[in-house]
């Protein structure tokens, strides 16, 4: 068995993990076929400075399909032994089965320049 979560927002990868409103967790089988589907809520805050991570690892989340995130949470996402493939966009469903194909790679961007401050949390791409 195993799990994987996308940052979402209304049924699509949000392009920044950090800012999502929910995860959808699919569970697959031994036969990498989709036995589950779940919604859960997105902690408010930053990806990086939230405790997403562990929670997910916690879940049996092993691996990540994200849009665009910042290095702080990568690592952080990493440290829990959840791979990460970026450069994700589109339906989850699609997302999701194109993982499954083989057709996701990771696109090697991280989002930079993040400020906090009275504007909020603003990223540079």
């Amino acid at each position: 068995m195993k799990k994987i979560a996308i940052p979402s927002r209304n049924e699509q990868v949000d392009s920044h993990f950090g800012h999502c409103e929910y995860y959808t967790i699919y569970t697959m089988n031994d036969e990498n076929q989709v036995t589950d589907k779940e919604l859960f809520n997105a902690p408010a805050g930053c990806g990086c400075k939230s405790n997403i991570a562990p929670i997910l690892a916690g879940k049996g989340v092993s691996v990540m399909l994200a849009g665009n995130m910042g290095t702080g949470a990568l690592n952080v996402l990493q440290s829990e032994n959840i791979s990460v493939i970026r450069g994700c966009s589109g339906s989850t469903d699609e997302v999701i089965k194109s993982y499954l194909t083989g057709k996701l790679t990771d696109n090697g961007v991280s989002c930079s320049h993040h400020h906090h401050g009275d504007e909020g949390h603003q990223c540079n791409h």
